[in-house]
């Protein structure tokens, strides 16, 4: 039992120790990381060092309390039917609406046959960007549903842009053979 209690208290104590040193190597002049903790039980915000179960929460970069808004022509697109084995592409047009650069950090789709390229550059306010979306069917019957995730400056952080298809099974040869008669 005595034993128990002692590895209890080791394990305590390396685990607040390692807390701490994780702690000591942030920078709270960072200005990527906003040092501001969200108590998940009170919802609170105060800008105190976390307690044990709070959650440090990167914030976008603003420029003057502004923020970049990302305005889509369309959030989906239909491919219809196609057959199994196309490959086919859609552009997303987006212009920035909001009042500062526009930067998307990434994007990623939800499967790996779905390929999202898109502008790297900032977007000043009021111009426009591309976010191609390919997407091969090889080996993908049926209906199918894929998304593209962006994250990006804007004040939600994230958009979310759709693909779909009905994808039509290969032709199947059908061989016939004769019978002797």
């Amino acid at each position: 039992m005595i034993k128990k209690i002692v590895l209890a208290a080791f394990i305590l104590s390396f685990s607040i120790s390692c807390k701490e040193d994780a702690l000591s190597k942030v920078d709270p002049n960072s200005q990527d990381v906003n040092m501001n903790t969200v108590n998940s039980a009170t919802q609170k915000t105060d800008a105190t060092v976390p307690a044990e179960g709070d959650l440090i929460e990167a914030q976008p970069q603003v420029t003057n309390g502004k923020f970049p808004v990302m305005t889509f022509n369309k959030k989906e697109h239909d491919f219809g039917e196609i057959k199994d084995g196309a490959k086919v592409e859609t552009t997303f047009i987006f212009t920035n609406t909001g009042e500062a650069d526009l930067i998307i950090t990434n994007a990623q789709a939800s499967c790996g046959c779905t390929v999202p390229e898109y502008t790297k550059e900032p977007i000043k306010p009021g111009k426009s960007g591309k976010m191609k979306v390919s997407f091969d069917s090889s080996g993908k019957p049926g209906m199918q549903q894929k998304s593209v995730n962006i994250t990006c400056n804007t004040q939600q952080g994230s958009d979310v842009l759709t693909i779909k298809a009905n994808v039509l099974p290969k032709e199947t040869a059908v061989t016939v053979t004769p019978t002797n008669q």
